[in-house]
């Protein structure tokens, strides 16, 4: 009769080790499910399709932090080639420097001020000359906030008889804000200063 209670015991003992080992992987299987449609759920929103002359591309978000030196020097350089890129037409110089001067603050505001009060852009459109600017480089140090930059580029003032290239060099500082139509970016440039802007040579056309 002790062996039979004994058996039985040692059974039971078994089926319950048994059940609890179900229970646990079950456990394990249901966690180690969560966890794959919870990957697949993000991954599926951030994916993107843009509608580009009737096709689907795809294209993939990402965390701001992940494209900010991406994002800052594009910013930078949009701002210089709105700002210096100029032709020999009122309106084109007014729709280029008010792009501009949306993604920068007063410090643009000002050389810009300087430059009209000494007519510069008023000698553009008499001499029908035409201003293009080249990035060369744009260092960022993202190592403090706001941003440091400095950008250095080439000039190019474009005559009927000749092309003026002048070495240009700028540095300010990086500010987040709100990204919008008009500052996509999600940056403002702050405290801009033109360090350079010289003559370094002149072709004949």
């Amino acid at each position: 009769m002790f062996k039979k209670a004994h058996a039985i015991d040692s059974a039971f003992q078994l089926v319950r080790s048994f059940c609890l080992s179900v229970v646990i992987l079950c456990g394990l299987i249901c966690c180690l499910v969560l966890y794959a449609s919870h990957k697949t759920v993000n991954e599926a929103q951030s994916r993107i399709f843009i509608l580009a002359n009737g096709k689907a591309l795809e294209a993939y978000g990402a965390d701001r932090k992940d494209n900010i030196p991406v994002e800052a020097r594009d910013h930078i350089k949009t701002f210089h080639q709105d700002f210096f890129s100029l032709d020999p037409d009122e309106k084109v110089i007014n729709s280029n420097i008010t792009r501009a001067l949306y993604l920068a603050d007063r410090s643009a505001k000002k050389q810009y001020d300087n430059l009209k009060e000494s007519g510069y852009y008023s000698n553009l459109i008499t001499a029908n000359i035409s201003q293009q600017i080249e990035a060369d480089s744009i260092e960022v140090n993202l190592d403090t906030y706001p941003y440091h930059f400095r950008f250095a580029g080439e000039e190019k003032l474009i005559r009927s008889t000749s092309i003026v290239t002048r070495n240009l060099i700028t540095e300010g500082f990086l500010r987040n804000v709100t990204r919008s139509d008009n500052n996509p970016h999600g940056f403002l440039i702050e405290k801009w200063m033109i360090l350079e802007n010289k003559d370094i040579k002149t072709e004949l056309r």
